[in-house]
């Protein structure tokens, strides 16, 4: 039997972190005071993950003249309010504390602003187990011709190459774990394969559609799956963009309201 140690690159939001309301009320606010319409639900959850510049132009129709004031007043109630409504999801310490444990590489890639994913992470008291903690730059309203915040692929590409710099393990082997479908994607474009998490935000079917390869319903068979890698030592870097082409065992993904997750937090 071959036994590798496989690098893990988690996404934040949704993966490690129940925002639990922080993120949408603090949008909610902003588009409040902006005299904005507030979306339903549904199209509230679905501003979890993406880029928030992203979120508010795409989804919430935020005029691109009132951009920059909605994420001020966003980032200003999400500081203030937000990151204390926030929770780690049940089972992530005690993963967390098994990976160093173990001599696991492990990072984080986000496309919150790198700052305030420390400050979260620290607010948890979990940022010690990261080797990086990769997100996007602390301005997400760059126009035309200015230097643009960098995506998901790019941001994972960061955290490979402080892992790499690091010397933090095989990285042929390194898998991203995250909740929606820019995780699946940002994982395919630097070679990797993406294990999805059902207790996320991502709609029925986001995730396998996207191809991630593997969907987990809790800590402990995320756990599990990372141990099966170690010991198999096959699954490896995919060539970009094709992870797609791992779905077809891949099961649906259950509602939020039907995942049961475990452990102790």
């Amino acid at each position: 039997m071959t036994l590798t140690t496989v690098p893990v690159i988690f996404d934040l939001d949704g993966t490690l972190v129940d925002p639990a309301g922080g993120i949408t009320d603090g949008i909610a606010a902003a588009l409040t005071e902006l005299g904005l319409p507030v979306p339903g639900k549904a199209r509230m959850d679905a501003m979890i993950g993406p880029k928030l510049s992203h979120s508010l132009t795409e989804i919430a129709g935020v005029p691109a003249e009132q951009l920059h004031a909605a994420i001020t007043i966003y980032r200003a109630h999400y500081a203030s309010t937000g990151i204390a409504q926030s929770r780690l999801y049940p089972g992530v310490r005690d993963l967390l504390e098994s990976f160093t444990a173990a001599g696991r590489p492990v990072a984080v890639a986000t496309q919150k602003p790198e700052g305030l994913a420390r400050t979260v992470l620290e607010h948890h008291g979990i940022a010690d187990h990261f080797g990086t903690i990769r997100g996007s730059a602390a301005d997400e309203t760059a126009g035309p011709g200015a230097a643009a915040p960098a995506g998901k692929a790019e941001i994972v590409a960061a955290a490979l190459a402080d892992l790499q710099a690091q010397s933090a393990g095989d990285l042929r082997h390194a898998v991203m774990v995250g909740d929606r479908a820019q995780d699946v994607a940002g994982a395919a474009a630097n070679g990797m394969e993406c294990i999805g998490v059902a207790w996320g935000f991502a709609p029925d079917g986001e995730l396998h559609e996207a191809g991630a390869v593997e969907i987990v319903q809790t800590t402990t068979a995320l756990h599990q799956t990372i141990l099966r890698r170690d010991a198999d030592g096959t699954a490896g870097r995919t060539a970009p963009h094709r992870a797609a082409a791992a779905t077809a065992h891949v099961p649906r993904t259950e509602s939020r309201s039907e995942v049961h997750t475990d452990g102790n937090v």
